[in-house]
Parts: C-alpha cells; sequence; structure tokens
C-alpha cells in the first residue's frame, strides 16, 4: 500500500534501524522505545490489522512468532521474559494500518499496562 509508513520502511523508503530480515517479515527497532529492548516484527506483506487475517494466513502468523522467539532469544531477553503487543483498531491502540507486533523487554513490565 502506498502510503502505509510500515510498508515504505520495508521498502527502505523511510529509514529504521533493522532487527532482522526475511522474505516474509521484516523487524526493527521502536523510534519512541517504551522499554530497553523494543522492535516490532511486521509481515511485508500488507495486512491491515488482525481483523483482516484470513486462513490462509496461518503459516505467516506461526513464522512471525518463531521469529520474535528467535529475537528475543538473541537480544538476550527471553530467559527474564518480554511482552508481545499487538494494538487492533482505534479503540485497541493501533495508530498504523499494518498488523504489527512490539515485542518490549529489558525491565519489569507492569499489568495492566494502561
Amino acid at each position: 500500500m502506498e502510503d502505509c509508513i510500515f510498508c515504505k520502511i520495508i521498502n527502505q523508503e523511510i529509514p529504521s534501524t533493522k532487527v532482522y530480515e526475511d522474505d516474509l517479515v521484516y523487524a526493527f527497532k521502536d523510534a519512541d522505545p517504551q522499554a530497553p529492548v523494543h522492535f516490532l516484527v511486521v509481515p511485508k506483506v500488507h495486512i491491515p490489522s488482525a481483523n483482516d487475517l484470513k486462513e490462509e494466513d496461518q503459516a505467516l502468523l506461526g513464522h512471525i512468532l518463531l521469529v520474535i522467539s528467535r529475537l528475543a532469544k538473541d537480544l538476550g531477553i527471553a530467559e527474564a521474559g518480554y511482552r508481545i503487543v499487538n494494538n487492533c483498531g482505534e479503540d485497541g491502540g493501533q495508530t498504523v494500518g499494518h498488523l504489527h507486533y512490539h515485542i518490549l523487554g529489558g525491565r519489569s513490565l507492569q499489568w495492566p499496562p494502561g
């Protein structure tokens, strides 16, 4: 989608600090980190939100979780713990219309988040 900021980041039209990339996903550091480790994992295919997922996206979603697990280990937050956040819709706090997962760690995270 041509006006999507995450599509532009994936296509390197907007700079980012890449954490990981493969054929299916792109991971990059959050520009406004809320924890010592805060990165996003986004699918390269444009999916507006979790509400737009289809049966054929199951393998992609499994891949995303495996990438998150691998990156959490690589970045040293797996053992102590981390949070995976997906905001869906306006009331859920979604501000970019492209499916994405925030991964936060490196400090104790409180509940409820706010």
